[in-house]
């Protein structure tokens, strides 16, 4: 068991920064790396001893601002020299995870440089953990998905894997997932009180880790800073979403104000027309009979 900082053994009350964002997500595991690498078994269901070394391939300078156009905080790393994996917190459902996914996946396992043979491709891993859930039909704690044969199910090749941790449905947590500890991960990335993080770090020492790094990261002002500008724009974004949802739904009411007036225009169209007709029809009649009683009076 890691000694306590006395900061964090201190630490009560909300959290000043959620444990779902993505700065300090990618500031945690950047910061440690033996929580990256407890982060890496518990999501790939590996045990420890074939973890001999992770490295992330793309650091950023913690606490320098960041360019939120241009700038994308997903973490690159490299397993056992081997494989690729691709990590990111999704915070805001955008709607484009699946296309998203799928660029971040391909490109990563698009590496080969002139004069490789294919058979050297590394295996490409995209894992994101997301805060919402990504097929509301199909809700799920962690799906994993992989190129198959659409008619017999078998695996076309194992080098392209994309799995998704929804931070929202632990309770769908299977046997195999909480034995690797995936249901405590999720818990701490959901946290929002020390307390909380505090009696999940009690049963994994590899989050009490990660939640000491994280109190750590949460005292430093530059790091802190970014963290409260991702929080700014997660706010905006969902402003922006709930507008466009507003006017969605008054588009959508005024398109069925206008169908249901065209509707009863059809209606009184439908019921002038019956009437025209019945009008013809009586017509006709009047007609007929005027006919016959001239008809009558000539005789």
């Amino acid at each position: 068991m890691h000694e306590k900082h006395t900061g964090f053994a201190s630490a009560t009350g909300p959290v000043s920064i959620p444990m779902h964002n993505d700065y300090l997500f990618r500031a945690l595991l950047q910061r440690n790396n033996r929580v990256l690498k407890g982060l890496i078994c518990s999501l790939l269901h590996l045990d420890s001893e074939q973890v001999l070394s992770v490295v992330i391939a793309n650091p950023i300078e913690l606490g320098e601002t960041i360019d939120t156009k241009t700038f994308f905080l997903d973490v690159r790393v490299i397993l056992n020299d081997h494989a690729r994996i691709n990590l990111e917190m999704q915070v805001i459902n955008e709607l484009n995870w699946v296309e998203r996914s799928l660029s971040y996946l391909c490109r990563s396992f698009d590496t080969l440089i002139h004069g490789e043979d294919y058979l050297s491709v590394k295996p490409s891993i995209q894992i994101g953990l997301l805060n919402f859930t990504l097929f509301p039909e199909y809700p799920e704690f962690y799906a994993t998905y992989q190129l198959l044969n659409v008619k017999n199910h078998m695996l076309y090749s194992d080098k392209l894997c994309l799995s998704v941790l929804n931070l929202t449905r632990i309770d769908l947590a299977t046997k195999e997932d909480k034995s690797y500890h995936m249901d405590y991960w999720a818990s701490l990335f959901k946290a929002t009180t020390w307390e909380e993080i505090k009696m999940i770090a009690q049963k994994d020492n590899c989050i009490e880790d990660a939640s000491n790094t994280i109190y750590q990261l949460t005292q430093d002002e530059k790091i802190r800073l970014q963290c409260e500008a991702r929080e700014d724009y997660y706010r905006r974004q969902r402003t922006t979403q709930h507008y466009i949802a507003n006017q969605e739904t008054k588009i959508t009411e005024q398109e069925n104000r206008i169908t249901e007036q065209e509707n009863r225009i059809t209606e009184q169209k439908n019921r002038i027309s019956e009437l025209a007709t019945q009008v013809e029809e009586k017509d006709a009649l009047i007609a007929a009979l005027m006919s016959e009683n001239e008809r009558l009076k000539g005789n």
